[in-house]
């Protein structure tokens, strides 16, 4: 009942993700998230019920108790845990930010502990700390694929986001997380929210020892390489060495899928001389059964590395900073790392051979990116039922309406030395091609079948004497259809209804 009361309280102040845009307006928005707080300051300074809820827990000020408690049910808040009053005044404990997705639809709050940084004050967190919405977040929620299923699984499920997210789209939704306050704020955060989550403590899939799922996500404690005797955060360090949260995750996750359920994992890995990160994350997942999609979107080399961390920790010009610094760069060299990638792995269970595609990606991409996730897994299992040539060459194919062609040569050439088809959407990747390919893609509408095409494009190359002006350019079938599969996993080609 206090959750309900508090809620009820959020929603007559207009507490709100749009309610908060409203007031603050874009200059102050953007400069609280660079942790700026002079321009929201400035336009909370009203002191109605909004203005109040905005003080106490985004900007991290003390209010007073009669403007409290004109905002919320004081007796509620204090209840459960998210303020203190102290005199004449009430402080916020925790965080609780206003949170949902773009339609509006689903008012949600997510309850964390109190950040670090506003204003360039800063403290170390503490080793329970739990973190709210943040970059890595918001990139898993992007990720993942929102079709309509049964049970969804959140591994390490932290403050609850990504659950808030799946309850939209399931009818069961299970969170797991080895930290105990964890699931006490992820709580809070299901109750503010009015949304059902089946909250389980346990390490990662420990506490769904066979359950399957329909769709499995995770945000997992993945961060690289700290020292023993480093201060361990349960949110970044999951206690094996190096990269093994992230390998065991990939490996065991996809035994909790349902037949053509979806894994959507956050990950880094560790960059070795002679080791290719594909060949790395290739031994990761299971040999059989899966389609796969790796993408590294960055690397890190160990020094960025270590300090990107310990600033996120709040560890930056503390006592024994340099120390610990020194601690953890000299750990990962004695373990061969040069870098550390950055990315993320869809997984789909098939139980048919395995389908791996690697992609090194650092370009921008579109967002959200998890319906294009979802038609590629769907381009998989169909590219997979026309492996052979003569199924391939019997089916039509549409070229995707965001595709553009790119002619890439020197000034006043006769002929382009290569083109560039480049997708609009997605992943916005680049396919370098050549003009006999580039041809036969530019007349895919669903009319024709493949092997027309491929013959016509045969047809036109003898004629000209079988130069296509590409410079690497494929006079033969097989060849070509070799290209045709490559642009439909890419998405470029999409298999016609």
């Amino acid at each position: 009942m206090s959750a309900g009361r508090l809620r009820d309280a959020f929603l007559d102040a207009g507490y709100t993700v749009d309610g908060v845009a409203g007031r603050l307006g874009a200059v102050a928005s953007a400069a609280l998230a660079r942790h700026e707080t002079v321009p929201a300051r400035r336009a909370a300074a009203s002191g109605d019920p909004l203005d109040t809820l905005v003080r106490l827990f985004l900007l991290q000020l003390p209010v007073d108790q009669q403007a409290a408690t004109r905002a919320l049910p004081l007796d509620a808040a204090v209840a459960l845990g998210v303020v203190y009053a102290d005199g004449d005044e009430v402080h916020a404990r925790l965080d609780v930010r206003p949170y949902g997705e773009k339609d509006g639809a689903d008012p949600w709050w997510v309850v964390s502990d109190l950040g670090t940084g506003l204003d360039g004050t800063g403290r170390p967190l503490p080793t329970e700390h739990v973190l709210g919405v943040g970059g890595a977040s918001t990139m898993l929620a992007q990720l993942t694929p929102r079709s309509a299923v049964g049970r969804i699984l959140d591994v390490g499920t932290g403050c609850g986001v990504q659950a808030l997210h799946a309850s939209r789209h399931s009818d069961h939704v299970v969170g797991t997380d080895v930290s105990v306050r964890s699931l006490q704020l992820a709580g809070l955060t299901a109750a503010l929210s009015g949304v059902p989550i089946d909250l389980r403590p346990g390490d990662l899939l420990d506490p769904v020892r066979g359950e399957t799922f329909d769709l499995v996500v995770s945000n997992p404690p993945f961060v690289v390489g700290a020292p023993a005797g480093a201060t361990r955060h349960t949110y970044r360090d999951g206690g094996l060495p190096l990269d093994g949260v992230s390998a065991h995750l990939a490996g065991a996750a996809p035994d909790h899928l349902t037949d053509g359920g979806t894994l959507v994992l956050l990950a880094n890995w560790v960059l070795r001389d002679g080791e290719p990160w594909d060949e790395r994350l290739a031994g990761w997942l299971p040999s059989h059964g899966v389609d796969a999609l790796a993408v590294q979107r960055e690397v890190l080399d160990p020094a960025e590395y270590v300090a990107t961390w310990l600033r996120d920790a709040g560890e930056r010009g503390t006592p024994g900073y340099l120390e610990r610094y020194d601690g953890w760069l000299a750990a990962l060299e004695g373990d061969r790392v040069e870098g550390v990638g950055f990315g993320f792995l869809v997984v789909r269970r098939t139980g048919a051979d395995r389908r791996l595609t690697t992609l090194d990606w650092p370009h921008p991409v579109e967002q959200p990116l998890g319906p294009h996730l979802d038609s590629w897994l769907g381009r998989q299992r169909w590219l997979a039922a026309h492996e052979t040539d003569d199924a391939l060459a019997a089916a039509t194919l549409t070229l995707a309406a965001d595709v553009v062609q790119e002619q890439v040569g020197s000034p006043g050439a006769e002929d382009p030395e290569h083109v560039v088809l480049r997708q609009q959407v997605g992943l916005r990747r680049a396919l370098v091609s050549d003009t006999a390919t580039a041809a036969l893609v530019g007349a895919c509408d669903g009319r024709l079948t493949v092997g027309t095409l491929v013959a016509a494009v045969r047809q036109v190359l003898a004629d000209s004497g079988g130069d296509d002006g590409g410079g690497d350019g494929i006079d033969d079938s097989p060849g070509l259809l070799a290209q045709v599969r490559v642009l439909v996993e890419a998405g470029v080609l999409t298999p016609s209804v």
